[in-house]
C-alpha cells in the first residue's frame, strides 16, 4: 500500500525568516516560501522537507535530518567557517573538540556531527563507513 509512497520530513520553526535564511543561505539549500507561508526546502536529488511556523514551536530533542556527507571533516569546517557551532556529547557518543563522533571501526556505525538551526531544531552531517 504505502512501500511506493514519496516521503518526506517536515518540523516547525518559531521564526520563518531566520529559518529561511539558515537552510537557503548558510546551508546552500534550494528554498521556496509557498502560499500557505511553508518553507519548501529541496535537498540533493529530489529529497525534499518542509518547515512550517508555528508559534508555541518547540525544538526537538532528536535529529530530525540527516545529509549524508562523503568528507565529514570537509563538511565541518566549512559549515563553522559560516559561524555553524557544533554539538559537544559525552560518551557513548563522544565528539572530538571540532564536534565530530568519529567511526571507530567495523560495526561501530557512521561518523557523525550534530548542530542546531536557528529554531534549535537538531540537524546532523552523516558519513557512513565504507
Amino acid at each position: 500500500m504505502l512501500k511506493e509512497s514519496y516521503t518526506f520530513n517536515s518540523y516547525s520553526t518559531n521564526d520563518l525568516e531566520s529559518s529561511k535564511k539558515f537552510y537557503g543561505e548558510t546551508l546552500g539549500l534550494e528554498v521556496v516560501e509557498n502560499e500557505m507561508g511553508i518553507l519548501e526546502i529541496k535537498a540533493g536529488g529530489s529529497n525534499r522537507f518542509i518547515i512550517y511556523p508555528k508559534e508555541n514551536h518547540e525544538p526537538a530533542t532528536f535529529t530530525v535530518l540527516n545529509f549524508e556527507v562523503n568528507d565529514i571533516g570537509s563538511e565541518v569546517d566549512s559549515l563553522a567557517a559560516k559561524g555553524i557551532t557544533f554539538e559537544q556529547y559525552q560518551a557513548p557518543m563522544e565528539t572530538d573538540e571540532r564536534g565530530i563522533c568519529w567511526s571507530s571501526g567495523e560495526n561501530s556505525g557512521p561518523s557523525i556531527a550534530w548542530f542546531k538551526d536557528p529554531a534549535g531544531n537538531i540537524l546532523s552531517l552523516i558519513q557512513e563507513t565504507r
